[in-house]
């Protein structure tokens, strides 16, 4: 009856028609907005952060009476917000020209028993499961605020209309936001194609962010495509691991050919910097003496000229058009943070940088957190001050022309919480302008809090930044044997923080990492200082457990929400220490037995992240946790996958109980080699070798 019911009320409404999308401001068909995250209290905010082509707006409306808004600026660009102390989901309403566009207003702490799951689709109606009954139900379709009649609202579930001006776009995304009085849910995330729901991942394409893996290489040490070009300095001062070993622009083009990246299962490669280093060693490392090139990348003379060492301006457009035509991204690695001190801009400017000594005699190098806007990453390369607009302006030119001149998926930000936030507004609000029809993605490097990271993941700044968070407490927990409840926490928190679908980077490692294979072996000690054993001793793998807890950090990062991201080598576990020992010249053959299995099992895990819409676009809830063993489940229209990791070195079997409102029915099959039974009444037990991992899948 209700079903019969929910298909009258879709007939009568002709619901959510044209004539209210109309009124939409361009900006409302693009990307959806990031929601506006508020404490309570007054809080300042800039309208560029959430519509970042937007100069001002007419007026700013809000759809609850519990917010009150005030302009700093008559065109409203910044205006404060007044919150109250209790949790809220609302939406402000940007209108110019009579035209709206709406930003979801969120407020309190996530209530992890407030929990919403999609449970499928009938005609234009998406059923929704609530564990608890919600106060306020926020849906979005795009940038537009549904109004009410387009949600039907049970006593544990509800349905969502979709607009019939979602026919009209390839893709398009319904949100769904929910507060209980004890807090807020996770919020929701569907594609759609066409006004239809999205339901396999073959309609899902190398544009979607939510579904990306990335593939982050150092082009120095990747290929060796093209020998004229290698021009290793040869200096007697610089060792051969701290100089030039010859990989290149060709080297990744043969790579995307022979087809490495795409059995590997990878969408998206990350390269390092290309702009033009300098031609002569600098910097000292004492123990073992050295000094070294700039072969990573990360010291600027040029921002807009390709290093001659990598390639020609010609074979950067080949390797970006075939990597195109082989359906992967590629995003640059950019430096905005400093320049090296032979730049001819810091010859002509020299007052563009950060003063090196302090008030009190110090000088300002590595002062990460104490002087986090102006500290020197070393005495040749001298931090911007990013806080002058005539230092703005070219940097940020010089990034865009990156991506008018070459077609780039977007960017990985180097250094990005040393630059302040008016870089990061200001840089995109000129690349919305510059290419306003390309998705591009930018992701940051920052570490810290969840408040200072999140501070610039906003519409009008970057989308993502890496979640080393994430990836230090899953170190912690396989190699200082923690909990894993601390991992857990920590992942609920970057839900919580950055949004149940967010496309943070979950990472393996990266280059100024000691490899995760060789501390979980222990040949590296956590405590030890990984830079100096890279020098000192040759770093293996040591203990083969290794293999498994880098497995396992796969497997989390394959499963929960965010963008995995593998660094070259960890797809089959080179070993090594920190920085230059972490940067070996990439290995495409000559594996072990263990490293052609480790191969094998990423290759099964990036499959299964690329073909299990839950895995993608699923809402997470955990299952059972204890001190070792994590089971978590993710669910996506109905389609459901369990994941449930044993970082302990013992055996386990565990039961945990589905949630109601799961449909039993789904056959399930796993994948990884591991035993389990489901009973009709949604009763789950698993059973798991230490240090391994079963992911369960529809059969």
């Amino acid at each position: 009856m209700k079903r019969l019911m929910l298909i009258l009320v879709a007939a009568m409404l002709g619901a959510c028609n044209s004539d209210f999308f109309t009124e939409t401001a361009p900006e409302g068909k693009g990307a959806p907005i990031v929601p506006m995250r508020l404490a309570a209290g007054t809080q300042h905010a800039f309208l560029t952060d959430y519509l970042p082509t937007w100069e001002g707006a007419d007026s700013l409306t809000v759809e609850s009476d519990q917010l009150t808004l005030k302009a700093l600026k008559e065109d409203w660009s910044e205006f404060e917000v007044t919150c109250p102390e209790k949790p809220l989901a609302t939406t402000i309403n940007a209108w110019k020209g009579g035209r709206k566009c709406s930003i979801v207003a969120l407020a309190g702490e996530r209530n992890t028993n407030a929990r919403l799951f999609t449970a499928g689709q009938m005609m234009r109606m998406v059923a929704v499961e609530s564990s608890v009954r919600p106060l306020e139900i926020v849906a979005m379709w795009q940038n537009c605020r549904l109004p009410e009649q387009c949600i039907v609202r049970g006593e544990e579930s509800f349905e969502v209309l979709i607009p019939t001006d979602a026919a009209q776009l390839e893709r398009s995304f319904l949100r769904i936001f929910a507060v209980s009085s004890e807090g807020l849910f996770n919020d929701v995330l569907i594609p759609l194609s066409g006004g239809s729901v999205v339901t396999s991942t073959d309609e899902l394409t190398r544009h979607d962010h939510e579904a990306q893996i990335l593939y982050s290489l150092m082009i120095d040490r990747f290929k060796d495509g093209k020998a004229e070009n290698n021009k290793p300095l040869n200096r007697t001062d610089v060792l051969p691991q701290a100089d030039y070993q010859g990989g290149d622009l060709k080297g990744i083009t043969q790579k995307i050919k022979e087809g490495f990246f795409t059995d590997l299962g990878m969408t998206t490669i990350w390269i390092s910097p290309i702009t033009q280093n300098p031609e002569d060693a600098w910097g000292l490392n004492q123990k073992p003496y050295t000094r070294f090139s700039g072969y990573h990348g990360y010291w600027p003379i040029y921002t807009t000229v390709v290093d001659h060492r990598f390639g020609t301006e010609e074979e950067l457009h080949e390797m970006l058009a075939t990597a195109h035509e082989h359906n992967l991204n590629v995003v640059l690695d950019y430096v905005a943070n400093h320049l090296h001190i032979n730049s001819p801009v810091l010859q002509e400017h020299p007052d563009w940088v950060t003063p090196l000594m302090l008030p009190d005699g110090r000088k300002n190098l590595g002062l990460w957190d104490e002087q986090r806007l102006t500290t020197w990453f070393d005495e040749h390369i001298p931090t911007l001050d990013h806080e002058r607009p005539e230092v703005v302006e070219p940097m940020t030119d010089s990034a865009v022309y990156w991506m008018n001149k070459f077609d780039f998926d977007g960017f990985r930000h180097d250094a990005c919480k040393h630059i302040p936030l008016n870089y990061w507004r200001t840089l995109t609000k000129k690349m919305r302008r510059a290419v306003p029809d390309k998705n591009l993605w930018q992701i940051g490097e920052t570490y810290g809090s969840p408040e200072l990271i999140g501070s610039y993941v906003k519409t009008g700044m970057i989308n993502a930044q890496f979640d080393f968070n994430v990836y230090h407490t899953a170190l912690d927990v396989l190699t200082r044997g923690h909990s894993v409840k601390a991992l857990a926490q920590v992942v609920d928190q970057s839900i919580a923080a950055y949004g149940a679908h967010h496309t943070m980077g979950n990472i393996t490692g990266n280059h100024d990492k000691g490899r995760l294979i060789s501390l979980a072996g222990g040949t590296l000690d956590p405590d030890e200082d990984h830079k100096l054993a890279g020098w000192t001793r040759k770093i293996e793998v040591g203990d083969p457990v290794g293999y498994k807890k880098l497995a396992l950090v796969n497997a989390l990062n394959m499963t929960i929400p965010g963008v995995p991201c593998i660094y070259q080598g960890d797809e089959y576990g080179e070993p090594g220490g920190n920085d230059p020992d972490n940067r070996r010249m990439m290995r495409f053959e000559g594996y072990s037995e263990a490293e052609q299995a480790q191969l094998a099992l990423t290759k099964q895990l990036t499959e299964l992240r690329r073909t299990q819409m839950p895995l993608l676009y699923g809402d997470q809830m955990t299952l059972l946790l204890t001190e070792k063993v994590w089971v978590y489940l993710r669910v996506y229209m109905g389609q459901w996958v369990v994941v449930a990791l044993n970082t302990g070195d013992e055996d386990a079997s565990v039961e945990c109980v589905l949630p109601s409102g799961i449909d039993m029915k789904q056959s399930l099959k796993a994948n990884f080699g591991h035993t389990f039974e489901l009973t009709p009444d949604g009763r789950l037990t698993i059973n798991l070798a230490g240090n391994e991992f079963e992911i369960l899948t529809k059969n």
